[in-house]
């Protein structure tokens, strides 16, 4: 992969982090299986769905690792081996996948459903809870 000429400045020091970042969602914006859409609602929160047909719950798996989100679809071997089907078009794919998005720092995933073969994951950032700190005076005679 292509490095991040910007981040590479000797004037930019411990941006690594950041560098990584950016190359771990481009590497996940080159992928395109399974197709996915992301939505944001008034409040804030997001949506991410992808279309999942063919998958059941338990072919699927959602986990939070390393500030990413991992969306993981396996498919087992199904009961009729292929060699007694004769597709006349294959259009739906039948392979496993793993999809990643990169997760800002206090994101939460807050479920996953699975409905007419579309998964949707709810995510949100929780509001932090407004606090008001009292500053005492010193005051130097």
């Amino acid at each position: 992969m292509n490095r991040t000429i910007l981040f590479d400045s000797p004037f930019l020091l411990g941006f690594e982090h950041t560098r990584d970042l950016i190359e771990r969602a481009a590497k996940a914006a080159s992928e395109s299986y399974p197709p996915y859409n992301v939505e944001q609602d008034e409040e804030g929160r997001v949506r991410i769905t992808l279309a999942v047909a063919g998958f059941s719950p338990d072919q699927l798996h959602v986990t939070v690792e390393g500030g990413q989100l991992v969306v993981a679809g396996k498919r087992e071997s199904e009961a009729r081996p292929e060699s007694d089907r004769a597709f006349l078009h294959r259009g739906i794919a039948a392979r496993g996948f793993v999809r990643t998005f990169v997760l800002a720092e206090g994101i939460e995933v807050m479920a996953a459903t699975l409905e007419h073969g579309l998964l949707h994951i709810d995510l949100a950032r929780p509001r932090p809870e407004r606090q008001v700190k009292r500053i005492p005076i010193r005051s130097i005679a």
